[in-house]
């Protein structure tokens, strides 16, 4: 479909129906979320959120958490390059793309309410999930650690403290899809009860690495939660919650674009497979530990502690050139921990609810890599590690002035504090003896950087404002102003030597985000049909944008290391549009929508007095994101058979802050027929799902067809090509989306 045709369908979908912020299968019922950190229903929240219940995650066939990006207009949820589960997420065109040590989300990541400070491991599994919950739009006030883009929220099934539960499933589908899930609760006694569940997915890759024969783009993950919950009285109520995650994936390397330098390898014909020869061996681990603490301490007030621990563990090999030989080759490792203590005051009153907190982050990611650039016969070492202290207090409190006008008001005071070491070698050889001992063919030549103890700090106050009308019974009204901020840090590839000033040194400054909202949420035909619409503005100043350029050292005409800078830019502004809705056509098809619209420039980079913003973009960030679906349930054996389809449409964007069309031919002597573009261009996949639950509620069993259209959408890149090409044969590969996908579940509930 068009861009053309998918805008005039947005919008006549969009004038038909309307929007709103549910899973469009509950139309009927009050939607609960705690977006503002105590349940409300979503039609009352001043906030743009979309909520799916994990009902309807598993009646679509959702896989990950990257599936809430179809919900949600303006998100883009994806895995990143040269990874299985590092995490890329966007809202509202703020996020985070390098994923490296040192650069902060810019939405955060929420694991029932608490942050995950890395990215690393980021991409949850659908298991043992309640619900998923998306805000869009700074969120400091309401949330410990500080949001500037949003915050994704990842709720987990509670414990039962009356009766037993069990669930089963299994999964079997293409390229040798297995996964087998496993959860379930347990009383001991009437105020204590256990549980848990484990997760083991196993997939065959969508490709091969022609090289080594293995797969490409393989699933080999091992998942666990163990969970207790206390209630020794009604007022108090305890829970202890451990996770772990295995992750022994292949490494992904991605498709390379363009053929070998010397013509040797030309382009697979399947964008799934590689030709890389750095090696499959990939893991990543994560373990955590939470205690929540919830004292009722009134019918109108709680107290709620929420302390935490985090660790992860990522040993993984990176084929930029994705060729056989050793030209750019990046084994690396990364380790980060976090410790994070939160204390709540909650209260509820006829008249005034709100949160006021105190947050503590102690949190430390570090790592190293080798840039083995084998056609050179160099390495560069890069290691660092970046140690961050984050304490903050905030509140949020919403008065009713009358029995139908809200006011609300929040501000947070945040300091954060980071220390920094960077270091940056030159080898001659395969490999450092700084990462690996065991290369003693390499022999030292230069240090580039050695900074250690690198500080800064950064304090800001940062506020909040929401005005609600109800205008009748069904419609809401609302108005909101939102400040948004991100500490700033050390670029952890900077590069001493060539900065006599020292700037790197001071590192790189704090960035603010503005927003602006108005909207209204409502229901029309007795409740048949729910919609919300809201308009936004926001404003992005001081910018935290990285770039990384090839460099010729020698002056031999080939760029043997390369420069990376962080710099702040001066000021961006995004205007958007977002709908959601659902309308229940008869009381077995309910039909939704969700349609986003953004218009995201950069206004302004200022560099030695030249403004030079027109080279830049906004990445991630499609100007048009929209989801089209239906839910159609019946009586079929006497049990229930729900049919579920969606069309998920995303327009072309830019992976990074600077576009990638292509280069033409005779732009490059190393490869004169020139490159392809990198950049998605727009597309649209069609999902199709059907599950049937016995008269007894114990068995189901469904079938899901994913991306029916076998759409190869990109979704990450590297370009170390035209002009700033890095090695012999540079780095110019891509990676996609699933293909086409069916897969049959069968399922025990108990």
């Amino acid at each position: 479909m068009s861009k053309s045709m998918m805008v005039q369908v947005s919008l006549a979908a969009l004038m038909a129906v309307g929007t709103a912020p549910v899973a469009f299968a509950q139309v009927d019922d009050e939607i609960i979320v705690t977006a503002q950190r105590r349940a409300q229903n979503i039609q009352d929240v001043p906030i743009s959120v979309t909520a799916v219940s994990g009902d309807m995650l598993a009646e679509t066939g959702a896989i990950d958490i990257t599936d809430i990006a179809k919900f949600t207009p303006n998100a883009t949820v994806e895995v990143a390059r040269g990874s299985n589960s590092t995490l890329i997420a966007f809202i509202r065109g703020v996020g985070q793309q390098d994923p490296l040590w040192g650069f902060e989300p810019g939405v955060g990541i929420y694991v029932d309410d608490v942050y995950v400070a890395r990215p690393q491991g980021a991409v949850l599994d659908i298991f043992d999930v309640d619900r998923i919950e998306v805000l869009r739009g700074p969120q400091g006030t309401l949330y410990g650690r500080n949001t500037i883009g949003g915050a994704i929220k990842y709720v987990t099934k509670g414990l039962d403290l009356d009766a037993p539960t069990l669930n089963a499933r299994i999964n079997v589908g293409s390229y040798n899809q297995f996964d087998q899930i496993l959860s379930g609760s347990f009383p001991l006694g009437e105020t204590f009860a256990v549980g848990g569940s484990v997760a083991r997915y196993n997939r065959d890759g969508f490709g091969d690495n022609l090289n080594t024969g293995s797969d490409h783009y393989n699933k080999d993950i091992l998942a666990g939660r163990l969970s207790a919950r206390w209630m020794p009285t009604d007022a108090l109520d305890f829970r202890l919650s451990a996770d772990m995650t295995d992750d022994d994936s292949n490494a992904k390397h991605g498709h390379r674009l363009l053929p070998s330098a010397n013509g040797a390898f030309p382009v697979t014909d399947n964008v799934y497979d590689t030709r890389a020869g750095v090696g499959d061996a990939n893991e990543v681990k994560t373990k955590g530990l939470s205690f929540t603490a919830a004292w009722d301490v009134s019918e109108s007030m709680t107290v709620k502690s929420i302390t935490a621990y985090r660790e992860g563990d990522t040993t993984t090999p990176i084929d930029f050139d994705a060729l056989p030989q050793p030209d750019f080759d990046v084994p690396a490792f990364y380790n980060d921990s976090q410790f994070s203590q939160e204390l709540q005051l909650l209260f509820d009153t006829d008249r005034l609810s709100g949160i006021a907190g105190l947050y503590y982050l102690d949190g430390e990611a570090s790592g190293a890599f080798d840039v083995v650039l084998g056609g050179l016969g160099l390495t560069i070492y890069q290691a660092g590690d970046q140690q961050k202290e984050n304490l903050a207090a905030y509140a949020d409190f919403t008065y009713a002035l009358t029995d139908r006008f809200d006011i609300s008001l929040g501000a947070r005071f945040t300091r954060d504090k980071t220390v920094a070491d960077v270091t940056r070698e030159v080898w001659l050889g395969l490999g450092s003896g700084s990462f690996d001992p065991a290369n003693a063919t390499s022999f030292f030549l230069a240090t580039q950087t050695g900074y250690t103890g690198l500080e800064r700090e950064d304090e800001e106050f940062t506020p909040r404002i929401a005005l609600s009308y109800e205008l009748t019974p069904e419609t809401n009204v609302y108005a909101s102003f939102s400040q948004g901020f991100k500490a700033g840090g050390f670029d952890p590839r900077a590069r001493a030597d060539l900065d006599p000033t020292g700037v790197t040194r001071e590192g790189f400054s704090p960035e603010f985000v503005d927003s602006y909202e108005l909207g209204v949420k409502g229901s029309l035909l007795d409740n048949r049909l729910t919609y919300s619409l809201a308009g936004f503005m926001a404003d992005y100043t001081d910018q935290q944008i990285t770039v990384q350029e090839g460099v010729d050292t020698d002056n031999d005409g080939v760029n043997d290391t390369f420069v990376s800078s962080v710099f702040n830019a001066g000021a961006s502004e995004y205007l958007g549009v977002e709908f959601e809705g659902a309308f229940r056509v008869t009381d077995n098809l309910t039909l939704s929508s969700a349609v986003g619209y953004i218009n995201a420039d950069i206004e302004e980079i200022i560099s030695g007095g030249v403004n030079i913003a027109n080279g830049f973009v906004t990445q991630n960030t499609p100007e048009w994101t929209s989801r089209f679906g239906f839910v159609h349930t019946s009586d079929v054996g006497g049990g229930d058979l729900t049919l579920t389809g969606s069309a998920n449409f995303r327009d072309e964007y830019f992976l990074f802050n600077v576009a990638n069309p292509g280069f033409g031919a005779g732009t490059s002597a190393v490869f004169p027929s020139g490159g392809p573009a990198l950049d998605p261009e727009a597309y649209t996949t069609i999902d199709l799902g059907a599950n049937w639950v016995a008269p007894s509620g114990r068995w189901e069993v469904g079938i899901f067809g994913r991306n029916l259209t076998d759409e190869r959408a990109r979704v990450a890149a590297y370009n170390f090509v035209t002009p700033s090409q890095l090695g012999v044969d540079g780095a110019y590969s891509a990676f996609y989306r699933p293909p086409l996908t069916v897969t049959a579940t069968i399922g025990f509930n108990y």
